[in-house]
């Protein structure tokens, strides 16, 4: 797709095509990287074409799947509204909603940074946004104040991985797996003293 095409908004059927190319290729995506085009398209129950007219190559869709993921990312994490709620409250709604997409992003949003600079700049305006809810966090008293915040958005991020993963498998609730999350980054595993 030229860069005029992308930029030119795509009518409501031609955007639920996207869309459904977009997840079905995440799907063949994670269970085999190799995937061709073709097997996406067969997937997608969708020509060969098709694919071909909206990506120019394997690597446009992955752009693409990035660009679609970091973005339902970004509007998590505004949905659990982490400049306003309290940072406890905003800390497990965005865990829960995040693990969730995750979760059903596993290829797609992994530790790698987007080719996509747009998908890029989305996925640092997350780590962004992360590091000043823990910010608040912190400021509340509900991290401790000798926390270093980059250590500490570190561990969350490993945290969300292992609960996407588990999410992603056993299936379950995000509110309990977020629930673990917050917990464990809070308290850790041992015994109170």
């Amino acid at each position: 797709m030229s860069k005029s095409e992308q930029d030119r908004p795509l009518r409501a059927d031609a955007e639920r095509t996207v869309r459904t190319i977009l997840e079905v290729a995440e799907r063949v995506l994670s269970e085999d990287p190799t995937a061709s085009l073709g097997q996406i398209a067969t997937a997608a129950g969708v020509a060969r074409t098709t694919i071909h007219r909206r990506f120019s190559s394997r690597d446009a869709l992955i752009d693409a799947m990035a660009g679609f993921a970091y973005r339902q990312v970004a509007d998590a994490i505004e949905a659990g509204r982490p400049q306003t709620a309290p940072p406890l409250v905003a800390l497990h709604q965005i865990t829960a909603n995040v693990v969730q997409i995750k979760s059903a992003w596993r290829f797609t949003i992994g530790d790698q940074v987007p080719d996509d600079p747009e998908a890029a700049a989305v996925r640092e305006g997350i780590f962004d946004a992360c590091l000043k809810l823990l910010d608040r966090a912190q400021q509340a008293g509900v991290l401790r104040a000798d926390v270093d915040l980059i250590w500490a958005r570190r561990v969350y991020h490993l945290l969300l991985e292992q609960a996407a993963e588990e999410l992603a498998i056993r299936g379950g609730d995000p509110d309990a797996f977020a629930e673990t999350v917050v917990n464990t980054l809070l308290h850790g595993l041992g015994q109170p003293s």
